[in-house]
């Protein structure tokens, strides 16, 4: 446990950091404009909502409730040499959906300090990470509660059912340090786990638990090095993923003045740990693994030998040595970790440049068929979201689906929701946004998940032009 006087000396020495990061972030130059401010991740400078949106196709009549993706949008200007895709005030998008109609269409920044006063409103309430208030990664919903969610030190934002900020939350008092933006609910408990992490605090990750009620009821203290960013984790029934990846903490990043401060570390070993669900970091089985960065895995699930086999878009490194958004080519692979050899395995599944992987999540932790990501472009950072297309990875054959949108047309993540709740594991519906390039408007689009290759089942069309964000879900409202 931190004391009181290594608190102290941290205060003051994050003050200072900051105070000289923020002078040379204002008086960084390029000379070369910031893909992710320009063309489809251009931000969008106003709210709208539209009722009644026209929509194409049929709507299924029992997709009741918010389909809602979160990202970041600057609320105003940034400087270009400094900004960082993975920045920037949180906007959400979202349609609701009820009896087979779009209802509406509605996209609201997230209220951060700095989007109330460029709103000129008043701040919201609840407590905050003094460093960080903007919460632009993903939203969930639990505990009878909708949440915009990040990592490394935000905390959660509880938002309404028609997008309105309602407060900033620590999870009444019980969250702690931070949060992640990747937690995975567990189906048979309840309960969300995740790993999370706090930027001033490199010697610590965490696995969280939140209850059914809202607040934290496990709080696991991890020891590690350097400061890894570990943004997603994955459970099966005994274990906790933890990936601690040679993506890390840069002083000199920090003080250099760019926005996002974690760069590829040569000098940390690669490692994935299991963490018994119940253990402490003394019981943690490290595995060690070729040095590699993971964003998202799919699934994970444990085979009858002992093994830990777990899905995922990989990369060979990551932000090496300063980018502004994912610098390499993410391939489909299988990881097996062996907790007897303590040793990861990886086997190619898809070479395909791809991210964004979901599956049917009613399988959380068991062995499953399918899974589903999104084509991301060839050339890294060079218009990382620029492809048409999303795939449908069949485990079992080791075949692959195709459904193109067409040209100029760029999909997002895509999420699985299960027909009814005894569906069969592709018996449902596949829902995310799709940008259209060509006439700067989007569109809601639903498929049929077993007929994964066949004309959207419907689309509601949005007559705005919808940066890339990050993370969606259908959260039911009946």
């Amino acid at each position: 446990m931190t004391s009181p006087v290594e608190t102290a000396i941290r205060g003051v020495v994050t003050k200072g950091v900051l105070a000289v990061a923020g002078f040379n972030r204002d008086r960084r130059k390029t000379r070369k404009p910031n893909l992710f401010l320009e063309g489809i991740h251009a931000p969008l400078t106003e709210e709208m909502t539209v009722m009644q949106p026209r929509v194409t196709g049929q709507i299924p009549a029992t997709l009741n409730g918010l389909y809602v993706r979160n990202g970041p949008n600057p609320v105003g200007p940034v400087n270009p040499a400094a900004h960082h895709w993975f920045v920037g005030d949180a906007m959400l998008h979202g349609v609701r959906l009820q009896d087979g109609d779009a209802k509406w269409y509605r996209n609201r920044w997230v209220r951060s300090n700095s989007v109330s006063a460029a709103l000129d409103e008043p701040p919201v309430p609840g407590p905050r990470n003094p460093r960080t208030d903007v919460a632009n990664t993903n939203i969930v919903g639990h505990a009878g509660k909708i949440w915009a969610i990040v990592e490394a030190g935000g905390y959660p934002v509880e938002v309404s059912d028609e997008l309105e900020t309602r407060a900033h939350s620590d999870f009444d008092g019980t969250l702690g340090e931070s949060y992640s933006a990747h937690p995975h609910l567990d189906p048979e408990t309840g309960e969300m786990h995740a790993i999370c992490y706090e930027a001033m605090h490199p010697d610590t990750l965490w696995h969280k638990v939140v209850g059914a009620d809202g607040k934290v009821k496990r709080d696991e203290p991890i020891p590690v090095r350097h400061g890894p960013m570990v943004h997603d984790c994955m459970i099966t029934p005994h274990y906790v993923i933890v990936m601690d990846l040679p993506v890390t903490f840069s002083m000199s990043a920090v003080l250099s003045g760019v926005s996002f401060p974690y760069r590829w570390n040569p000098a940390h070993p690669a490692r994935i740990g299991l963490l018994p669900r119940q253990g402490t970091a003394d019981d943690i089985i490290w595995c060690d693994i070729d040095p590699c960065y993971i964003f998202h895995p799919a699934n994970a699930y444990e085979t009858a030998d002992g093994k830990v086999v777990m899905q995922a878009c990989v990369y060979d490194h990551m932000f090496a040595p300063d980018n502004t958004g994912p610098d390499a080519v993410p391939k489909f692979e299988t990881l097996t970790m062996d907790p007897a050899a303590w040793k990861v395995t990886r086997t190619l599944v898809d070479a395909q440049s791809q991210e964004f992987p979901r599956y049917d999540e009613r399988l959380t932790g068991k062995p499953y068929r399918y899974a589903y990501t999104t084509a991301v472009s060839e050339e890294g950072e060079a218009g990382f979201l620029t492809e048409t297309r999303i795939f449908k990875h069949d485990l079992a054959t080791g075949t692959r689906e195709c459904h193109d949108f067409g040209p100029g047309r760029v999909p997002g993540e895509f999420i699985f929701i299960p027909a009814h709740a005894t569906a069969a594991e592709d018996e449902g519906w596949m829902m995310g946004y799709v940008t259209d390039t060509n006439s700067s408007t989007s569109e809601l689009v639903i498929l049929d998940a077993a007929r994964f290759t066949q004309p959207p089942v419907a689309s509601v069309h949005i007559p705005q032009r919808m940066p890339p964000g990050f993370h969606g879900n259908f959260i039911r409202i009946d």
